[in-house]
């Protein structure tokens, strides 16, 4: 019995590299076009077996590829969303993220921060903060914006900074807090407490943009004023 005749897409599909090649150097070779070339390539390749078993198997093989691919890619994808979620936290009414900057360090400090509710509420913090280091600018950004969310009735704030140093001090305990920072815990501490379900929590730098460019405006102001 005659095999089917096989178009060419179906043959290009289901041929290897090397299969290829060999057919372009057919075709050259002996002037027959190129999809008869590869069909007597690939019958080659066949053997008694013939070309349809031949496409058969390669096209199971192209198929148990795709499934491969595509299991790779969802559990990329659900390592992905796993990120996001450990660092951004479920979603709450309110967010906030905060940022301190020293330059240099220690030097000149500028703090900033973003404030943001469920009706809409955005609040921006953006100042000057006197002379330090990184961690002490850090935590009075820290301060500046639980003052505000106080002052907003904030409910269900999830508050997320780039520095560990203050994360890890604020959600430590007490005889583990550093000596030179106590007092800036202290006072973050004490309004943590006035904001019912609140949390702190660690996310990267280039997650923090939006906090970082509102402290590096006011260490610029503060570079500014200091010229005047």
């Amino acid at each position: 019995m005659n095999e089917p005749i096989h178009a060419l897409p179906q043959l290009l599909a289901a041929a290897f590299k090397a299969e290829l090649r060999a057919s372009r150097t057919l075709a050259a070779r002996t002037g027959i076009s190129a999809e008869q070339a590869l069909r007597a390539t690939l019958e080659q390749r066949a053997g008694t077996h013939g070309l349809a078993h031949l496409l058969e198997q390669r096209a199971a093989l192209a198929a148990t590829e795709a499934a491969r691919l595509a299991a790779r890619d969802t559990r990329r994808a659900l390592a992905r969303r796993a990120t996001t979620a450990r660092h951004d936290g479920p979603p709450s009414a309110w967010r906030a993220w905060f940022d301190g900057s020293a330059h240099p360090n220690p030097g000149r400090c500028g703090i900033g921060a973003l404030l943001t509710g469920p009706g809409g509420e955005r609040v921006e913090i953006s100042q000057p903060a006197g002379y330090g280091n990184s961690s002490e600018a850090e935590y009075l950004a820290l301060i500046a914006l639980l003052e505000a969310a106080v002052g907003a009735g904030a409910r269900g704030l999830t508050v997320h900074g780039d520095s560990r140093v203050v994360i890890d001090d604020m959600n430590g305990p007490e005889a583990a807090a550093a000596p030179s920072l106590r007092a800036y815990r202290l006072r973050a501490h004490a309004l943590l407490g006035r904001i019912d379900g609140a949390c702190l929590r660690w996310l990267p730098r280039h997650k923090n943009q939006a906090a970082d460019a509102l402290s590096q405006r006011a260490v610029a102001a503060f570079g500014q004023a200091d010229m005047a």
